[in-house]
């Protein structure tokens, strides 16, 4: 079994918990802490798969399955990338009250270590950290997160065939080991 790494990120967020627990949970609208992604998933409960969607809809670029939901402290899941074929890791989101607001703190459990997933899910969970706190605190993302969504989705017809959302249909990954 190859060797696995954890990574950690705390932030403190002056804002109710939830405020940030709706983002990270939303469903039906863009989640712009989280890539400008939709999340897509039949319920939001322990064993139910998830996939996450771009804003045409028609990429997924996150799948996984849903371990434990308590509103509004805890959020855990799997969680593997479509266009990298590596074992998932766990990401457990925890918002905890804190005077003047909320720390919200997102941990990764089992990423391999120096993979190309791991190194990009630890990389990224900065930015959605930042960018939940932007959020919450602003009502809008920073402009350079703006700026990369942009980008995003200039860039999203050049993606591979194999990350459609034919490919990753809720039904097929409730199937898979993620």
């Amino acid at each position: 079994m190859p060797e696995q790494e954890t990574a950690r990120y705390k932030i403190f967020i002056a804002a109710e918990a939830e405020a940030v627990w709706d983002e990270i949970t939303k469903r039906g609208d863009l989640q712009k802490a989280m890539f400008n992604n939709y999340l897509d998933c039949v319920e939001l409960a322990a064993g139910e798969p998830f996939r996450m969607l771009s804003p045409s809809r028609q990429l997924v670029s996150v799948f996984g399955k849903i371990l434990e939901v308590e509103a509004p402290h805890r959020y855990k899941h799997t969680m593997a990338l479509t266009n990298i074929d590596e074992p998932p890791a766990t990401v457990t989101h925890l918002i905890t009250p804190v005077e003047g607001g909320v720390e919200y703190e997102m941990l990764l459990e089992g990423l391999v270590a120096g993979s190309k997933s791991g190194k990009q899910m630890a990389s990224g969970m900065v930015m959605i950290a930042k960018t939940l706190k932007a959020l919450a605190e602003t009502g809008r993302p920073s402009f350079g997160v703006r700026l990369l969504h942009r980008l995003f989705a200039v860039m999203e017809p050049l993606s591979p065939k194999s990350v459609r959302q034919e490919h990753w249909t809720l039904e097929q990954l409730r199937s898979r080991k993620a």
